[in-house]
């Protein structure tokens, strides 16, 4: 029978006039639920279902808003495996919900545990446990089952698989929990940074069709060459024997910054084009500087790629005083350079030139009073675990590691976990033909993943989706549905402090009026945190266009050949692809 306009009104009135004691409550969770069978291979336990209302309360990751919501968890499992996943959902009140579902990514080894940061777009969130109880645990401690064997169902649902079920489930509980047809649509958006924004890469690549938009920052492509990356610059100060005072390493970066920032047409602090510094600037000349530093104990984060505190570790330095030598220039140069092989052979890019060098920095030995080697976890992690599987946190040495060592290393990741940490599938035709938006940035200094990583990939799904269109014709294709940035003197998903750049703080509302109202970005909006210009609002280049500079107060996007050309590698010490 159909309805009368009137009829259709009233309908809609009253459904919207639903309160959240109307829906949140086990009964209407459990009706909601999709049946099993119509997600293959996922079977829902209707019996474990929660909710309960929670009101005023504050909800996401540093937000000082609160929210009046239906915390709610659902627990499936995987047809005839017998494990368990727990996910927990937080649905807006019916007044507050705008038909969107919203999922945040995590950081470092950790999926994000917070369901609530979709409540401030009026979208429903989630979280999962992904099976090995992603709450409470890293996935780097349950990747071995012991030593040499691999834990391949956390690896998946870590790598991928966790974050899609979640998504494909939330989105028809999503329907069913505020009394939409099972056809409606729910706008579904991703957003994250460092494995955040590979993890944001996974959904993509491999669940398109569900997302409508994403927002990936920094985002941990090819993750065998990235942690075994971070070993790098240790093991250039191994093979040359020399192991620079932190000091003088950051007299080293400080005094690029300083000659290098005027090369953008600006002299504010901020290196806009480390590609211009990079052709035109030689660290050689830094030699003889001096430098100092306070003796100081301190703790490092780790950049975000281990389980505590993000490789938190605490330090003593004594006074640094003394002049930047030939021997430190040519190990930040190095190391600037990428990692070779012993014929010469270009296996992997590197930090962009002026980038804090803080994988490279030294250890004082009290005993000794000399600076030693210090081997990042957040590689040394990888190496144990991930290549070697040993159950153990970090190497305790470099002995007999060399430049082919590190390749090989890397050789071994990259073909173990092709398919599943690795992230970076090119072919994203399923989320383009599907109407998906994709938002990509990265800071140009990151000291943790290189931007280049970005560009690298960026280049990839270019040449394998429009091969055969001229450069102009596949950069207009490409920029209606995915677009890339880098943030100048921006550091690992975050501003820079040695560095007073801008940083972009609304890419949510960008991409929302992109999705949902047609607005198709062509630059992006920043603000400027701190320094001379704080408060300045910079609408960023798209790439592959380069800011420079005509005045103190405006630049424009110049298309520069030599610049883009610098962005570009190929890496022939591995004998297959590596996109």
């Amino acid at each position: 029978m159909r309805l009368s306009w009137g009829a259709s009104l009233a309908l809609a009135a009253s459904a919207s006039a639903k309160s959240l004691t109307d829906v949140c409550t086990v009964s209407n969770v459990r009706s909601a639920l999709p049946s099993n069978g119509t997600l293959l291979g996922i079977d829902m336990i209707p019996s474990a279902v929660t909710a309960a209302a929670v009101y005023n309360a504050s909800a996401g990751m540093g937000s000082t808003e609160t929210y009046t919501y239906c915390n709610v968890t659902v627990t499936y499992e995987h047809t005839g495996k017998g494990d368990s996943v727990v996910i927990k959902y937080a649905f807006p009140q019916p007044s507050d919900f705008k038909k969107r579902f919203y999922v945040a990514g995590g950081g470092g080894f950790s999926l994000s545990s917070d369901a609530t940061g979709g409540l401030e777009y009026g979208a429903v969130g989630g979280a999962t446990s992904a099976g090995y109880d992603a709450f409470d645990n890293s996935y780097d401690d349950v990747v071995l089952y012991g030593n040499g064997t691999i834990n391949w169902d956390a690896t998946y649902m870590f790598s991928y698989q966790a974050l899609g079920e979640m998504t494909k489930i939330g989105k028809v509980l999503t329907r069913g929990f505020y009394g939409m047809s099972s056809s409606a649509k729910v706008y579904t958006y991703y957003e994250g940074c460092s494995d955040g924004g590979r993890e944001g890469m996974s959904q993509v690549q491999r669940y398109g069709d569900e997302y409508d938009g994403a927002i990936t920052g920094a985002p941990a492509f090819r993750f065998a060459q990235q942690q075994v990356h971070h070993v790098f610059p240790a093991t250039v100060e191994q093979t040359m024997d020399y192991y620079p005072p932190p000091c003088e390493l950051a007299k080293i970066v400080n005094a690029t910054i300083a000659a290098c920032d005027p090369l953008d047409g600006r002299t504010d602090g901020v290196i806009s084009r480390t590609d211009l510094c990079k052709l035109h600037f030689n660290l050689t000349s830094i030699i003889g500087e001096k430098y100092h530093c306070d003796a100081e104990t301190s703790t490092s984060l780790g950049f975000g790629f281990s389980k505590r505190a993000a490789g938190s570790s605490t330090s003593y330095q004594p006074a640094q005083n003394g002049r930047v030598t030939a021997k430190g220039v040519k190990v930040a140069q190095a190391i600037y350079d990428g990692l070779h092989n012993s014929k010469g052979e270009r296996a992997y890019l590197s930090w962009q030139i002026g980038s804090e060098l803080s994988d490279g920095d030294t250890q004082w030995n009290n005993d000794t009073s000399k600076w030693e080697l210090q081997i990042p976890s957040t590689g040394g992690e990888y190496v144990t675990k991930f290549v070697q599987l040993l159950d153990l946190d970090n190497l305790s040495d470099l002995n007999d590691v060399t430049y082919d060592t590190l390749v090989d290393w890397m050789t071994t990741g990259m073909v173990r976990y092709m398919d599943s940490l690795q992230t970076t599938l090119p072919d994203l035709t399923t989320f383009q033909s599907s109407g998906g938006k994709l938002l990509h940035y990265h800071g140009e200094s990151d000291p943790s993943i290189p931007a280049p990583s970005s560009v690298h990939y960026w280049q990839s799904v270019r040449a394998i989706m429009y091969p055969h269109l001229s450069s102009e014709q596949s950069l207009k294709k490409l920029a209606e549905w995915y677009q890339f940035y880098l943030i100048p003197g921006a550091a690992h998903c975050g501003t820079n402090s040695l560095q007073p750049g801008p940083y972009p703080e609304d890419n949510m509302q960008t991409m929302i009026d992109w999705v949902e109202n047609g607005v198709q970005p062509s630059r992006l909006n920043a603000t400027v945190s701190s320094g001379d210009y704080e408060g300045e609002t910079q609408m960023l280049c798209q790439w592959p266009t380069r800011p420079l500079w005509k005045s103190n107060s405006t630049f424009d996007c110049v298309n520069d050949k030599a610049s883009i050309d610098s962005w570009t590698y190929d890496f022939p010490a591995f004998k297959v692809p590596v996109y």
